[in-house]
Parts: C-alpha cells; structure tokens; sequence
C-alpha cells in the first residue's frame, strides 16, 4: 500500500508562538476558576435581592420640576441656601436700602431698575467709576464712617446702570471694581484720600447730590452730577475766620462754667482758647504736623491755669484747663473709628483710632510741659476730689447747650441743623445730670446712656431728612466729653503721682468709649426699630450682619 503523499503544510514542525505556555497538555480538561477570583462589580445588588423601580425616570438636573409651571410661577425664589426675600421699599432711606444689598452677596443681590437715564451705548464706565470715587473721597475726607462710604459708592454706581461693583473703602484709599458678567474682565478704579477737613456743610450738599442721584424723581445726568460736585468743591465755608476763633473761645468758655466756674474763669478760658488756635494756625501756615499744631493750642490754656493760681485772686484754674482741653478733644474723630471698629471695618477703626491717640498725646505733651513748669513755680496745682463740685442744673444745662452752638460752628454746619444740634446737646446733659448726680449712677454707665439718646434722636433726624446723622451727633456729644478726667491725670503724672494719673486717664478713656458705643448703639437700634414715614416694617431677615466667630 503506498502511502499518501503529505503536504507542505504538514510536515513544517509546530513553532513555539502557535500555543500558549499556560495551556494545559492534551487529554487534561480545563479547570473551573474558583468563585472569588471571578470578576464582579462593587456596585452589583447581591442575589435574592430585588431592585426597586424608580418613582420616575431620572432627568437632567437643569430641568425644572415636575411642580413648576412658567404659566403659574411663584412671586419669588429663595436659593437652597436658605437667603430670604430682600424687600427694599423706595421711600427708605438710600443709605439703609444700599447697606441691606451690600451685605449679600454679588450672585444674590436683587436686580434693581435703572434709577437714571444712560447714554445710547450704555454706561460709560469709566465715567461713572470716577464721579463714583470723588464722591467717596469728599464724603471720607468730611469724616464718614466708612460703612455709609461704601453705601453711597453703591448707590451711585447702580444709579447709572453698573449693578455688578465692590466699592472697598480703608482710611487713605477708596476702590471700586465693575465686573460686567462671569466671563468678562473686571474695571477697578483707585483713589487717594491725601488732605481731610471739617465742612459739614459740604458733606450735607454731597448727602443731597447722592439722594437725587438715587432717586427716581430727579434726572442726574452724569454731566449735571459731574458740575454739581465742581459746585460743591468751590464753595466757601459757611463761617469767616474770625467766628471760628470766636466759638473755639466761647466752647471753651462755656465748657469751664460747666465744670464750676464762673464769669471771670469765663473769660480768662475763652481768651486762652483763642490765643491756642491762633497759635494752631500759625503752625499749620508754616507746614506743621497737626501734632504740634495741637501742642501748641493746648499751652495757652494750661499756662493760663498755672498763671492764675499765682495770683491771690480764688478762682478755679482747673476749670480754665479743662475748658481748653474740651476744644481740643477730638471727639469727632474717636466716634468715627469706633464706629467703623463695630461695624466690621477693623483697619479704618484701626488708622482713624491711631490718629486720635497721635492727637491725644500731643494734647498731653503741650499741658505736661507748662504743668512742669507750674509744679516747679510751686503754683499750687491740687487735684480735686470732685469733676462737678458745684451743682447748678440750670446754668449747667445752659453752658452745654452753648457749648454744643459752638462746637457747631466749628464743624461748618448748616444754620438750619444748628438749633436742633444745640437742644440734643442740652438732653445729653439733663440726661446724664439725672442720671449721675441725681441717681447716683456710674459715670462711664450715664454718660454712655446720654450719647445713646444722642445717637437715637441724631439718627431720627437724619432718617427723616434724609442727610448724614454726623450734623446732629458730633456736636451734641461736645458736654459729654472727658476733658476733667483727662486734667486731673495729666496733674497727678505731673506731680509724680503715676499710679493715680494713669487711673484717672484710663477713666478718661473709658468715658470716650462710652460716648462712641452709646451713639452707635442709638443709631443701630434707630435702624432696628424705628420706622420712617411711608415705608413697611423691617423684617428681622431685612439687615444683615456679621456671625459671632465663636471663640476660633
């Protein structure tokens, strides 16, 4: 039998790639992979456990829900976050509905109408971000509280179609950004706070320009708003020279008949408080530092003090000091920083509280030198134990209503706030009279329940004029300011007696701390509870603030 013939293909031996190392030899079966190794999926539903058919088949997560009809929408929405309705009325004052958005934040504030007419290609940004800044530049340099700052920047800035800005606000430097939408690059624009002056009248004709700007009522176009602030800034001060010098004497003046003098201290205070600012203003003329501008008003009146314990005239030379130390206070000034500490601007608390302790200690250096002086002369300088040894509630009463008159004046008020300033100066007085003479109460405890009714009644008025409260508190505060706790420590450092003189300047501080708590807390609870005519009452949801940190 022949054998078949085999094929190329066949006799070609087997190469090694053709089977794997790992299969198993001919003949032996493939064995079953255990039941852990085989491959399964966390996420798999166990066996003898049944799924559950879904409610309603899943969707996209834009998709409204099955509940809403655009035909029959709700009047409002509150994000998931739990931020309530803002329901802002347009007969509150501008300061109070801007303050309320201020504090949302920018992805939820309320889109507002357009108060003023804007150019055919919209806003012009640039435009609007400066007048926005040299509004706030005269508004801080006039003394504002940083937070009212920042409200008015706002307010001018949605006035005229910018919805999306940040104004920042610190002691020297204004900032404001404009954001026109997610994707687009911000505008920020800067300005520099260099000079600061006391001109209330300008500061109430800049109030009156914000309010018009804010209203619907009243067209402010961007050029009648840019010549309106020209006018503003040219305009002289209400008071001449001579009357400012006049006041700071007559403040002086009554300020010592307050603390028990009479006429002769009167007039002895009074002359020595204008010859310290004339003095002030030579040092200013020649380029000096308001540091030594204030050294040099507080000598006068501390050498007169000293003079007149020379004489064998008995008349109290502590009140011609202390008289002198009222018009250099600078209450102003202290109530402002605290202001801004308690409203959550801390480095503007911070600048404007430094600038009041470099004043202070000038204040200081300028009496210790002439005290030293009189303590070598043997002058017979002795600390009483009393700051009102003598009680006379109607000339008292009278001389804090003086006072108050011409600490007014020397703010540049508006003649028509003068009066009002001058009754809410004479009730801090009566309150503070019947409160630490008559009942018995802790000074710090009555003086600041007095600059708490200031507060109130400042702010009320303010609200409904829709002005700054600055008019009808700074001035106000004049008979509540620590001048013979400051006299009677700076005597007892002079005579050696450290202990007791920083005792009786710490009470002084403490006394000026009350004054400007009190008066930020009558205007806090003005906001909180008072209503103003035409508006609804605020829900407690409406103002926001700052969280309690806690501790951490």
């Amino acid at each position: 039998m022949v054998a078949e013939r085999e094929g190329p293909d066949d006799r070609k031996p087997q190469s090694d790639e053709a089977h794997s190392a790992f299969s198993p030899p001919v003949g032996v079966g493939q064995p079953e992979a255990p039941e852990e190794d085989q491959p399964t999926s966390e996420f798999s539903v166990p066996q003898g456990i049944g799924t559950e058919t879904p409610a309603e088949p899943e969707g996209s997560a834009f998709a409204p829900p099955r509940t809403y009809s655009a035909k029959h929408s709700p009047p409002a929405f509150t994000p998931g976050q739990g931020v309530p309705l803002v329901r802002l009325t347009k007969d509150t004052p501008w300061q109070h509905r801007m303050r309320e958005i201020l504090r949302i934040p920018v992805s939820e504030r309320p889109v507002l109408e357009v108060v003023q007419r804007q150019e055919d290609g919209g806003p012009a940004v640039p435009r609007v971000l400066d007048l926005t800044l040299r509004i706030g530049e005269l508004l801080l340099a006039g003394g504002e509280g940083a937070e009212d700052v920042e409200a008015a920047m706002f307010a001018i800035s949605r006035s005229y179609g910018l919805d999306r800005c940040e104004p920042t606000v610190t002691f020297t430097l204004l900032s404001i950004t404009y954001q026109p939408s997610l994707v687009d690059d911000p505008v920020t624009a800067n300005r520099t706070v260099r000079r600061r002056g006391t001109d209330y009248t300008r500061l109430a004709a800049v109030y009156r320009l914000v309010h018009d700007i804010s209203s619907e009522e009243a067209d402010v176009s961007l050029e009648e708003a840019y010549r309106r602030l020209a006018e503003i800034r040219r305009n002289r001060h209400p008071y001449p020279g001579w009357a400012l010098t006049s006041a700071g004497g007559l403040l002086a003046g009554s300020a010592s008949v307050l603390v028990g003098g009479d006429l002769l201290v009167f007039l002895a205070a009074a002359v020595s408080a204008m010859l310290g600012d004339r003095l002030a203003w030579l040092c200013a003329g020649r380029g000096l530092p308001e540091f030594y501008q204030f050294v040099a008003a507080a000598m006068p009146s501390a050498a007169m003090g000293v003079a007149l314990t020379l004489t064998p005239w008995d008349l109290r030379a502590s009140a011609v000091i202390t008289g002198g130390l009222f018009a250099l206070i600078p209450g102003r000034a202290l109530v402002a920083g605290v202001q801004d500490g308690l409203t959550g601007f801390y480095i503007t608390a911070a600048a404007r509280l430094l600038e009041v302790g470099y004043l202070v200690v000038g204040i200081v250096f300028g009496v210790l030198m002439v005290l030293y002086l009189g303590v070598a002369l043997d002058a017979g300088l002795n600390p009483e134990t009393a700051i009102h040894s003598v009680e006379r509630p109607v000339i008292q009463t009278l001389a804090a209503m003086g006072l108050s008159l011409c600490f007014a004046v020397l703010l540049q008020q508006e003649r028509n706030t003068v009066l009002l300033v001058t009754l809410n100066g004479g009730v801090a007085w009566v309150v503070y009279g019947a409160l630490a003479d008559t009942a018995n109460a802790s000074p710090v405890a009555a003086t600041a329940a007095a600059a708490g009714l200031v507060g109130l009644f400042g702010h009320v008025l303010s609200r409904y004029r829709f002005a700054s409260a600055l008019p009808y508190v700074t001035a106000a505060i004049g008979p509540l300011l620590p001048g013979s706790a400051t006299y009677f420590g700076l005597l007892e450092i002079a005579r050696n007696n450290l202990n007791a003189g920083l005792a009786s300047l710490s009470k002084a501080a403490a006394l000026a701390l009350a004054i400007a708590i009190g008066v930020n807390l009558g205007g806090e609870i003005s906001r909180l509870f008072l209503r103003v005519p035409g508006t609804e009452a605020p829900a407690p949801t409406e103002r926001r603030a700052a969280k309690r940190t806690r501790g951490f």
